[in-house]
């Protein structure tokens, strides 16, 4: 049986077809549909747009007064220190002190056996004692020449002569006391004694030494413990760069305030002053020498001590706290300058540009910016990498936290550091 449809009926087949999709396209369910697809369609570029602009952590930032403080290398020493020695030679008889102890000034430390020397002040005195013997006769026949010259019972020559024997009597009156001074001072100086108040050192010497006037070597120290110096060394070449931008005006005369780090590692608790700043250069290692002075109330700095110490070199003024990670050396293209540091700005328009920066020093996790940023400028922190120039971007505030030693950790930064209409993380995270 042939089953062929005949091109007749092939073309009412067709003819009812189009019937019917006519009437579907002009029934209401096909309208809606339309018309939601083509709603769909035009609010993907919307949807793009908003998803384009890449979202960075951004800071807000303030002007601030940077003290500046460079760590130098010093050496604690005594405010004063005396070396004990004879002025006298002669054997160690005693020792009146113990070593490592405090004394005064004036007391007795060693006693030089004095018999020779005693000796000597006998011998002085008694030769003092002749002196005047002899000058009793000598005035006598002075006083007689002058009333028998008024009688002219004795020659001129003979007058003059006896007032001259007088005075050579008197000279040598007077030579002898002062052999007798003399002698009394060598003889005190048999008992030696401290010559300032403070804490003695080692002694060099025992009972039954001999000691000498002249010799090198001292018999012990006596030094001053509180307060002490600090002699801290700086390079002539940081001192001539200081003082230069002290006259440029970039910095200020900041405080004479000094701190110490000590050899452990741990910070002195008191702190001192800067006494002065030497007027020459050391020939051979190229550095000034700067003195501070500080409290000694517990002993803790002891004369030759290494000490680390952060010395205030000046105020900058006017200066911007920016965080190290958003500060950018070196770009590629016709802008690559390896030298100049930048950051990300956002202008108004949340639109990023490559700023430069001129920097004064590093403080902490911190770079303070001396010019390129200025009081409310606000820099990309994070999310450098994912933008460039011009582009409009999605700032988020920078949330972190700031030890007291300036470094960073995860957390809040202050209201003053933050920017009241850049959102949070944690607010984009909630909505």
């Amino acid at each position: 049986m042939n089953r062929t449809l005949s091109p007749v009926c092939w073309q009412r087949a067709s003819t009812r077809i189009s019937a019917l999709f006519s009437v579907f396209f002009n029934t209401l369910l096909f309208r809606t549909l339309l018309f939601s697809t083509l709603l769909l369609v035009c609010s993907i570029p919307a949807q793009a747009a908003d998803d384009a602009a890449t979202e960075v952590a951004v800071i807000e930032l303030a002007s601030l007064n940077h003290t500046r403080q460079q760590q130098l290398a010093g050496r604690v020493a005594a405010l004063r220190a005396a070396e004990v020695r004879p002025q006298v030679s002669g054997i160690i008889e005693r020792r009146f002190f113990e070593e490592g102890a405090d004394v005064q000034a004036g007391d007795l430390l060693y006693q030089i056996n004095d018999d020779s020397y005693r000796v000597d002040l006998a011998r002085a005195r008694a030769q003092l004692a002749s002196a005047r013997a002899s000058l009793v006769h000598l005035k006598s026949v002075a006083e007689r020449y002058q009333r028998l010259l008024k009688s002219r019972s004795v020659k001129q020559i003979d007058h003059d002569q006896a007032q001259a024997d007088y005075q050579q009597g008197l000279a040598d009156v007077a030579t002898r006391k002062a052999e007798v001074d003399a002698a009394e001072l060598t003889l005190k100086r048999t008992r030696v004694r401290a010559p300032i108040a403070g804490r003695i050192g080692r002694s060099a010497v025992s009972e039954g030494a001999l000691v000498s006037a002249d010799q090198n070597k001292a018999l012990a120290t006596i030094q001053q413990f509180d307060p002490v110096y600090v002699d801290i060394v700086q390079s002539s070449k940081q001192l001539l760069q200081y003082r230069r931008q002290l006259v440029a005006g970039t910095l200020q005369q900041g405080p004479d305030d000094v701190s110490l780090t000590l050899e452990d590692g741990k910070t002195y608790p008191h702190s001192g002053k800067l006494r002065f700043t030497g007027l020459d250069v050391d020939p051979r290692t190229g550095v000034v020498t700067l003195r501070a002075q500080f409290p000694n109330p517990d002993g803790l700095l002891l004369p030759g001590m290494y000490v680390r110490a952060d010395v205030v070199r000046g105020v900058a003024a006017g200066v911007v706290r920016v965080p190290q990670q958003a500060v950018h050396f070196g770009v590629s293209g016709p802008e690559a300058d390896g030298s100049q540091p930048w950051s990300w700005k956002l202008n108004a328009e949340n639109r990023v540009q490559r700023q430069p920066l001129q920097l004064l020093e590093t403080d902490g996790a911190w770079w303070i910016v001396r010019d390129g940023l200025q009081h409310g400028d606000r820099v990309v922190v994070e999310g450098s990498h994912k933008i460039s120039p011009d582009e409009q971007v999605n700032p988020v505030r920078w949330a972190v936290s700031v030890s007291s030693s300036g470094e960073l950790s995860p957390g809040e930064l202050s209201p003053d550091e933050l920017s009241p209409d850049t959102p949070s993380s944690t607010q984009l995270a909630q909505e």
